[in-house]
Protein backbone atom coordinates (compact mmCIF):
# COMPACT_ATOMS: atom_id res chain seq x y z
CA UNK A 1 0.00 0.00 0.00
CA UNK A 2 1.25 3.30 -0.54
CA UNK A 3 1.79 5.57 1.98
CA UNK A 4 -0.01 8.98 2.10
CA UNK A 5 1.77 12.18 4.07
CA UNK A 6 0.19 15.25 4.22
CA UNK A 7 2.55 18.03 2.46
CA UNK A 8 3.21 21.38 4.85
CA UNK A 9 1.97 24.54 3.97
CA UNK A 10 4.05 26.99 2.83
CA UNK A 11 3.67 30.41 3.23
CA UNK A 12 2.47 32.63 1.06
CA UNK A 13 4.46 33.54 -2.52
CA UNK A 14 6.69 36.15 -2.42
CA UNK A 15 5.84 39.06 -4.69
CA UNK A 16 8.78 39.15 -7.44
CA UNK A 17 10.10 42.80 -6.88
CA UNK A 18 12.96 42.48 -10.04
CA UNK A 19 10.62 44.98 -11.64
CA UNK A 20 10.17 47.50 -9.42
CA UNK A 21 13.04 49.75 -10.74
CA UNK A 22 11.45 49.67 -14.08
CA UNK A 23 8.91 50.96 -12.46
CA UNK A 24 10.27 53.70 -10.26
CA UNK A 25 12.12 55.22 -13.30
CA UNK A 26 9.35 55.10 -15.77
CA UNK A 27 7.65 57.33 -13.11
CA UNK A 28 10.85 59.54 -12.99
CA UNK A 29 10.45 60.16 -16.16
CA UNK A 30 7.03 60.57 -16.43
CA UNK A 31 6.98 63.33 -13.65
CA UNK A 32 9.90 65.04 -15.41
CA UNK A 33 8.23 65.28 -18.30
CA UNK A 34 5.08 66.49 -17.44
CA UNK A 35 6.22 69.04 -14.64
CA UNK A 36 6.45 72.88 -15.72
CA UNK A 37 9.33 74.61 -14.43
CA UNK A 38 8.93 78.47 -13.99
CA UNK A 39 10.88 79.34 -17.60
CA UNK A 40 10.40 83.53 -17.21
CA UNK A 41 13.62 85.29 -15.82
CA UNK A 42 12.89 88.77 -14.38
CA UNK A 43 14.28 91.64 -16.36
CA UNK A 44 12.32 94.60 -13.66
CA UNK A 45 13.09 95.51 -10.68
CA UNK A 46 9.71 94.90 -8.69
CA UNK A 47 9.06 95.49 -4.86
CA UNK A 48 5.23 94.89 -4.46
CA UNK A 49 3.40 97.05 -2.15
CA UNK A 50 2.16 95.31 1.35
CA UNK A 51 -1.68 94.07 1.77
CA UNK A 52 -3.74 92.83 4.19
CA UNK A 53 -6.87 91.48 2.58
CA UNK A 54 -5.38 89.13 0.31
CA UNK A 55 -7.22 85.99 -1.50
CA UNK A 56 -5.50 83.04 -3.29
CA UNK A 57 -6.10 82.18 -6.62
CA UNK A 58 -7.49 78.88 -7.33
CA UNK A 59 -6.44 78.01 -11.11
CA UNK A 60 -3.12 79.26 -11.60
CA UNK A 61 -2.87 78.31 -15.13
CA UNK A 62 -5.33 80.52 -16.04
CA UNK A 63 -3.08 83.68 -14.66
CA UNK A 64 -1.21 85.71 -16.88
CA UNK A 65 1.63 87.73 -15.52
CA UNK A 66 2.62 91.43 -16.66
CA UNK A 67 5.92 92.99 -14.59
CA UNK A 68 6.01 96.89 -14.41
CA UNK A 69 9.26 97.74 -12.83
CA UNK A 70 12.61 99.70 -13.15
CA UNK A 71 15.01 97.43 -15.60
CA UNK A 72 17.66 95.85 -14.46
CA UNK A 73 19.94 96.55 -17.40
CA UNK A 74 19.86 99.99 -16.52
CA UNK A 75 22.76 100.68 -19.23
CA UNK A 76 20.50 98.90 -22.45
CA UNK A 77 17.00 100.25 -21.01
CA UNK A 78 18.15 103.55 -18.56
CA UNK A 79 16.37 103.96 -15.75
CA UNK A 80 12.68 104.79 -17.03
CA UNK A 81 9.67 102.15 -15.56
CA UNK A 82 9.42 99.34 -18.67
CA UNK A 83 6.59 96.35 -19.13
CA UNK A 84 7.66 92.88 -19.46
CA UNK A 85 5.96 90.22 -21.24
CA UNK A 86 7.19 86.74 -21.21
CA UNK A 87 10.56 87.01 -21.51
CA UNK A 88 11.38 90.08 -22.84
CA UNK A 89 11.26 93.88 -22.15
CA UNK A 90 8.10 95.18 -24.15
CA UNK A 91 6.08 98.42 -24.98
CA UNK A 92 2.53 99.03 -24.16
CA UNK A 93 1.60 98.56 -27.95
CA UNK A 94 2.48 95.20 -27.66
CA UNK A 95 0.12 94.37 -24.86
CA UNK A 96 -3.10 93.83 -26.98
CA UNK A 97 -0.91 91.25 -29.15
CA UNK A 98 0.59 89.77 -26.10
CA UNK A 99 -3.26 89.09 -24.89
CA UNK A 100 -4.39 87.40 -27.77
CA UNK A 101 -1.31 84.92 -27.54
CA UNK A 102 -1.81 83.90 -24.40
CA UNK A 103 -6.14 83.33 -24.95
CA UNK A 104 -4.70 80.79 -27.85
CA UNK A 105 -2.53 79.41 -25.21
CA UNK A 106 -5.42 78.54 -23.28
CA UNK A 107 -8.47 76.02 -23.96
CA UNK A 108 -11.29 77.30 -25.59
CA UNK A 109 -13.86 77.12 -22.55
CA UNK A 110 -10.91 78.92 -20.09
CA UNK A 111 -10.61 81.98 -22.92
CA UNK A 112 -13.10 84.17 -21.01
CA UNK A 113 -12.03 82.81 -17.99
CA UNK A 114 -8.00 84.42 -18.19
CA UNK A 115 -6.59 86.78 -15.52
CA UNK A 116 -3.94 89.20 -16.01
CA UNK A 117 -1.48 89.67 -12.93
CA UNK A 118 0.52 92.92 -12.74
CA UNK A 119 2.68 92.82 -10.71
CA UNK A 120 4.09 96.55 -10.28
CA UNK A 121 6.80 98.09 -8.16
CA UNK A 122 5.96 100.36 -5.17
CA UNK A 123 7.86 103.39 -6.50
CA UNK A 124 6.20 103.08 -10.26
CA UNK A 125 4.20 106.58 -11.58
CA UNK A 126 0.32 105.22 -12.38
CA UNK A 127 1.05 107.04 -15.97
CA UNK A 128 2.48 103.55 -17.29
CA UNK A 129 -0.24 101.56 -15.29
CA UNK A 130 -3.13 103.47 -16.80
CA UNK A 131 -1.62 102.80 -19.98
CA UNK A 132 -1.21 99.21 -19.64
CA UNK A 133 -4.55 98.64 -18.31
CA UNK A 134 -6.03 100.72 -21.04
CA UNK A 135 -4.84 98.27 -23.52
CA UNK A 136 -5.69 95.53 -21.41
CA UNK A 137 -9.24 97.00 -21.94
CA UNK A 138 -8.90 97.38 -26.14
CA UNK A 139 -8.00 93.53 -25.65
CA UNK A 140 -10.99 93.23 -23.75
CA UNK A 141 -8.88 91.50 -20.98
CA UNK A 142 -11.11 92.70 -17.79
CA UNK A 143 -10.04 90.75 -15.04
CA UNK A 144 -7.11 92.14 -13.84
CA UNK A 145 -5.18 91.61 -10.07
CA UNK A 146 -2.26 93.20 -8.66
CA UNK A 147 0.23 91.06 -7.34
CA UNK A 148 1.14 92.53 -3.66
CA UNK A 149 3.05 90.90 -0.34
CA UNK A 150 1.41 89.79 2.87
CA UNK A 151 1.02 92.92 5.23
CA UNK A 152 -0.25 94.39 8.20
CA UNK A 153 -3.59 95.89 8.42
CA UNK A 154 -3.51 99.51 9.46
CA UNK A 155 -5.68 101.10 11.10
Amino acid sequence: MAKFTKKKKKGMDEISTASLPDIVFMLLFFFMLVTVLKSEEPLVNVSTPKASELTNIEQKTLVKYINIGSPINKELYGDVPVLQLNDAIASVDDVQIWVSQKRGELAENEQSKMIVSMKVDREVKMGIVTDVKQELRKANALKILYATGKGERTK
